[in-house]
C-alpha cells in the first residue's frame, strides 16, 4: 500500500548511488596517481635493493623481508600522515642509500648492518623531533625548492624521448605510440590522459610485444603472504661509520630535503615537516631489524601525487597519499610475489609513463622558480646543478644544487642591497 511517506523513504536510497559514483569519479585521478607512484617505485629503485641483496648474499627470505619492511613502512607513514594532516604525504625508501649498500653490504656482516640501520634511523628521528630540520628548510627560498624539483625531474622528461634510441625490439615504436596517445588523450580528457596512456602502452606491449626485453618469456608467480625475518642487530663502530652515518646523510640530503621541497613547490608550505621526518625515522627504527635500511619522504614519486594531475583541487590531493600508502601496504604484504610482476614490465613503458606524468610538475617547478626577478639567477644555478646529475664527496646533485643555490642566493642578495 502506498503511503505519503514512501517517496521520502525511497529518495535517500536512490540518491546514495549517484553521490557515491560522483565521489568515486572525483577521486579516481588521485587514486591513479598513487598507483603510478608505487609502480615507478617498484619498477626502478627496487633493482638496487635486489643488487644489494645479491652482493650481501642474503637468502630469499631475507630479501623478501627487506622489501616487506620498506614497503610496509612507506605505506604506514603515508596513509597515517596523509589522513591526519589532509595533505598528500608520499613516502619511499632511501634510494641513494640503497645504491650505497650495493657495495657497502658486501664488506659488512648483515647483523652489523642492521645495527647501522638502527643508528641512522635514530639520527633521523632525533633531527625531526628537535625541529632542526624545519628550521633549516625555513632558510631555503621557495624559488630554489621549485628549481631543485624541476632539476630532479628534468631527466625523467628527457628519458621519454631518449627511449626512442633503445635497442630493445619495438621500444621506439612503443614510446612513439604512447606519446601520440598522450597528446590525443590530453586534448580530449586531460584528467584521464595518464591512465589511458598507460593502458595503451600495456595493450601494445601485451599484443605486439613492443619493448619486451624478456622476449615473451612468461614468469611464474605464486601469490602468498610474505613472512618478515627478524635479524638481531649488532653494533660495530666501523659499520656505523661506513654505513650508518652515510645512510643518515644520504637520507637527509637526497630524500628528505627534496621531498619537502616538492611539497613546498606544490603549495604545501605549512606541511609539518618536523613531524613527517620524525615519523619516518620512528618507523625506520621499528622495521630496521626486519631489513629496512630507511623510510623517508619521496621526491620524484611525490611530484605525481602533489600536482594537478592528482586532482585539480589541492585540498583533495591527500587521497593520493592515502592511496599510495595503501598500495604499498598491499604490495608489501605480498612482497615476494607481486614485486616480480612490477619488475617484468618493460623499462621503456614505465619510464615513458613516469616522464609524461611528471611533465606538469616540471612545468610548475620552472614557472615557480622564475617568478621572483631577484632570485632567478640563484634558481637557475640550482636547476642546472641539480639536473647535471653530478656526484661529489658522496653527495648527489640534488644536495649540491640546493647548497650552491642557497650560497648564490645570499651572495647575490647582498650584492643587490
Amino acid at each position: 500500500m502506498n503511503t505519503p511517506h514512501s517517496p521520502s523513504l525511497l529518495a535517500p536510497a536512490n540518491a546514495i548511488k549517484p553521490g557515491f559514483a560522483a565521489k568515486a569519479a572525483d577521486f579516481f585521478p588521485a587514486v591513479l596517481a598513487g598507483l603510478i607512484a608505487v609502480l615507478i617505485s617498484y619498477a626502478g629503485p627496487m633493482l638496487l635493493i635486489l643488487q644489494a641483496a645479491q652482493s650481501a648474499k642474503l637468502t630469499t627470505a631475507q630479501t623478501s623481508s627487506w622489501i616487506w619492511a620498506i614497503s610496509i613502512g612507506s605505506g604506514l607513514v603515508g596513509v597515517w600522515m596523509s589522513w591526519r594532516h589532509k595533505i598528500p604525504v608520499i613516502c619511499a625508501w632511501n634510494t641513494p642509500g640503497a645504491a650505497l649498500l650495493v657495495t657497502g653490504l658486501a664488506t659488512v656482516p648483515y647483523h652489523q648492518a642492521i645495527g647501522a640501520y638502527l643508528v641512522a634511523a635514530a639520527a633521523i628521528w632525533l633531527i625531526g623531533i628537535t625541529g632542526i630540520f624545519e628550521k633549516l628548510m625555513a632558510k631555503i627560498p621557495k624559488s630554489l625548492c621549485a628549481a631543485m624539483l624541476a632539476g630532479i625531474l628534468f631527466r625523467f622528461g628527457v628519458d621519454v624521448f631518449a627511449n626512442t634510441r633503445s635497442d630493445v625490439a619495438g621500444a621506439p615504436w612503443l614510446v612513439t605510440a604512447m606519446f601520440a596517445a598522450y597528446l590525443i588523450f590530453k586534448r580530449r580528457s586531460a584528467r584521464y590522459a595518464i591512465v589511458l596512456t598507460l593502458l595503451s602502452g600495456v595493450v601494445l606491449w601485451s599484443v605486439l610485444g613492443w619493448g619486451d626485453s624478456n622476449q615473451g618469456q612468461s614468469i611464474a608467480v605464486r601469490l602468498g603472504l610474505t613472512m618478515p625475518v627478524w635479524t638481531a642487530p649488532e653494533f660495530s663502530l666501523s659499520a656505523i661509520i661506513s654505513l650508518g652515518l652515510p645512510l643518515a646523510l644520504l637520507c637527509l640530503t637526497g630524500q628528505q630535503v627534496p621531498g619537502v621541497a616538492v611539497m613546498r613547490a606544490a603549495g604545501y608550505e605549512h606541511a609539518p615537516t618536523s613531524k613527517l621526518v620524525s615519523a619516518t625515522g620512528f618507523v625506520s627504527i621499528l622495521l630496521a631489524p626486519f631489513g629496512s635500511h630507511g623510510v623517508n619522504l619521496a621526491a620524484i614519486t611525490a611530484a605525481i601525487c602533489t600536482g594537478p594531475e592528482a586532482h585539480q583541487q589541492a585540498e583533495k590531493r591527500w587521497v593520493a597519499g592515502v592511496a599510495c600508502g595503501g598500495f604499498y601496504l598491499l604490495i608489501g604484504s605480498f612482497a615476494g610475489s607481486l614485486t616480480a610482476l612490477f619488475l617484468h614490465l618493460p623499462h621503456a613503458l614505465v619510464t615513458t609513463v613516469a616522464g609524461l606524468a611528471l611533465l606538469g610538475a616540471i612545468q610548475n617547478g620552472l614557472v615557480n622558480a622564475m617568478q621572483e626577478t631577484t632570485e632567478r639567477e640563484a634558481a637557475l644555478i640550482t636547476f642546472i646543478v641539480t639536473a647535471s646529475n653530478i656526484s661529489l664527496l658522496g653527495l648527489g646533485s640534488a644536495c649540491w644544487g640546493i647548497v650552491l643555490g642557497v650560497i648564490s642566493y645570499y651572495l647575490l642578495r647582498v650584492k643587490v642591497k
